[in-house]
């Protein structure tokens, strides 16, 4: 295969395994200081507890999450270098600066009070330890806000002047408040709230359909199915408000999403169609009339621009026109189920035992729904804006690294069978963890428990 082909096809190996956790991580650190208020604020000892736990249960969740990120995120910033060397040679100036801010900023503040959130409690003082569970929480948010400000400058580069072939910032604001960072900034921290709120329902559901779950588990559950029911229609609303972002500046993109090929007045909706480079049409479409220009112009006889209009300067149509369409088809099924999940919950008022074992099988079946969402939609940002690396401006094959592909491949190789492994240590992991939920042993009375029901945890008796 092509080395440049190579290549791409390796860093969206890393960035499909990496981007898994910190769409996690960015809504699970806010989720936790939300359990950590909750847990203060009670004043029942039973209902102490029960947000203790969930505390602690979902702070190893964390921790493990965060792990994971972590070292995906060398290795895919290592690539920069070994696959893409053009790049940084190119744009350094820009980049460069970002990815020390996200270190400076974010980094360091995580891994600086990760340690005092996992082990401080009970040996600090509360508001020291609800101090540190917030800016681990505002570290997650942070590290997303510079990587995303890089990513979506590549997307519409802003703020720059090019002197001999090099990129120099010009106004630091432009370039990271360039033209559709606001947009991608709220849809991936709403994106990463959705795949929190499912992994919540997900393993809270597990809990109960096996058996262990503890009454924490049913406050975790209903937090989650309030997280996605709010989510899921505020994320709707702003990937339109992206959506329109994307036309006004990457057209070529939205025509491949669209799977329009000639430019058109009254676009319709494809709603199923398999596009083909070589002969520049569609097989099998499905079309609802007029609708694609009634989202995208507001206007159901508004035009729209076809693939032809950018030759040799539009992305593959094929995986972009049926990434969207995963991405958008699995939101609007957790919108679904998150708001009949939670209408049943308040029909049975709001007690958990009385929800249906089928309902709570398809919440477990959709722990990693967020994944899969969030994934796709990485999909059709990274590869919608080929052939290039910076929009319009620097395409790919002119960065690319003169690496073999014979290495290139050994790599890949190499890279997917430890990804997998990883992966499936992780989801085995969380599977042990919500299998084996802390328990009160026998020899703790209800009584002591009202009396001070965190003494026994400090003592080690939650295991």
């Amino acid at each position: 295969m092509d080395a440049v082909l190579l290549a791409r096809i390796q860093f969206a190996a890393n960035i499909t395994f990496h981007i898994l956790f910190p769409s996690i991580s960015i809504a699970l650190g806010w989720v936790l200081l939300f359990f950590r208020l909750k847990h203060l604020r009670a004043t029942d000892p039973q209902q102490k507890l029960d947000w203790l736990r969930a505390y602690r249960l979902w702070t190893k969740v964390f921790a493990l999450t965060f792990a994971l990120g972590v070292v995906s995120g060398v290795t895919m910033s290592f690539q920069f270098g070994t696959n893409w060397p053009g790049y940084m040679e190119r744009v350094g100036n820009i980049a460069g600066p970002l990815l020390s801010y996200e270190v400076l900023t974010a980094f360091f503040l995580e891994a600086g009070f990760l340690g005092v959130m996992l082990f401080g409690h009970r040996r600090v003082g509360e508001a020291i330890h609800l101090g540190a569970t917030f800016l681990v929480a505002l570290g997650t948010l942070m590290s997303a806000f510079w990587i995303l400000a890089l990513n979506s400058w590549m997307q519409t580069p802003a703020g720059y002047e090019i002197v001999d072939g090099q990129f120099h910032a010009r106004n630091w604001l432009e370039i990271v408040f360039n033209p559709s960072f606001p947009y991608r900034f709220v849809h991936m921290v709403l994106a990463s709230s959705l795949t929190c709120a499912f992994l919540l329902i997900g393993i809270s559901a597990w809990q109960l359909l096996k058996g262990v779950a503890t009454a924490s588990a049913s406050r975790v559950l209903r937090t989650g199915l309030v997280f996605a029911a709010l989510a899921a229609p505020a994320q709707m609303v702003a990937g339109d408000f992206h959506g329109l972002n994307t036309l006004k500046y990457q057209p070529q993109k939205i025509a491949a999403v669209e799977g329009i090929w000639e430019t058109t007045r009254g676009a319709p909706l494809l709603l199923f169609a398999i596009p083909d480079d070589a002969t520049r049409s569609n097989h099998f479409e499905l079309a609802v009339p007029k609708l694609a220009s009634l989202i995208l112009r507001h206007d159901p006889d508004g035009e729209l621009k076809g693939l032809n209009e950018f030759p040799s300067a539009h992305p593959p149509v094929l995986p972009l026109f049926w990434s969207f369409r995963i991405m958008v088809g699995t939101g609007i099924l957790m919108l679904l189920v998150s708001w009949v999940g939670l209408w049943r919950h308040w029909r049975d008022g709001w007690e958990f035992s009385l929800m249906p074992r089928p309902l709570l099988r398809l919440f477990a079946g959709m722990t990693f729904a967020g994944w899969v969402a969030t994934i796709a939609g990485w999909y059709v940002t990274e590869i919608g804006r080929q052939p290039f690396i910076v929009s319009g401006l620097i395409r790919t094959s002119e960065v690319a690294s003169r690496v073999p592909s014979a290495s290139i491949a050994l790599t890949l190789v190499i890279y997917v069978t430890l990804y997998v492994g990883l992966l499936v240590a992780y989801v085995g992991v969380l599977k042990y963890m919500s299998e084996k939920p802390e328990k009160r042993p026998a020899a703790v009375t209800s009584e002591d428990l009202a009396q001070d029901p965190l003494r026994y945890q400090s003592r080690g008796e939650f295991a």
